[in-house]
């Protein structure tokens, strides 16, 4: 099967403010201080023949227990596991919050326009601003 692929593929986010952004400041805000910033804005070069290449060789390994993509480029073996993307995108492990209490996830959720306040931790889709569904739909 060859591959295809689209312009709009592998594109990097700008996080500035525009005009053109009007609407998605909150947005910008949040994701210029989280720690998925650099996997947003990062704009490595990709090259069409080494993609090719691994996906033409690609196999699925478990060692350890630990599942990894194994495939030959260039005549050489690259492996790539879960860790591997979390340090090319810089998505170390870090310690952070685990839980946060339920009054302060509440308190966020009004913050970013959440429009069905409630008790439960059940959250829709549909009751949060236009610019947060976009952002929901495009992440999820």
């Amino acid at each position: 099967m060859a591959l295809t692929f689209e312009d709009t593929h592998n594109m990097i986010a700008f996080l500035t403010k525009l005009g053109a952004s009007e609407g998605f400041h909150q947005i910008i805000d949040f994701l210029n201080v989280s720690s998925i910033k650099y996997a947003l804005t990062v704009n490595p070069n990709i090259y069409v023949s080494v993609i090719k290449q691994f996906w033409s060789s690609v196999t699925v390994k478990k060692v350890n227990d630990v599942s990894r993509l194994q495939a030959l480029v260039d005549r050489k073996k690259v492996i790539i596991s879960e860790a591997t993307i979390r340090g090319a995108l810089r998505l170390a492990y870090e310690e952070g919050i685990e839980c946060l209490p339920n009054e302060e996830i509440f308190t966020e959720l009004a913050r970013m326009g959440y429009e069905k306040p409630s008790t439960k931790l059940t959250f829709y889709k549909a009751f949060f601003s236009s610019q947060w569904k976009f952002l929901i739909h495009t992440i999820l």
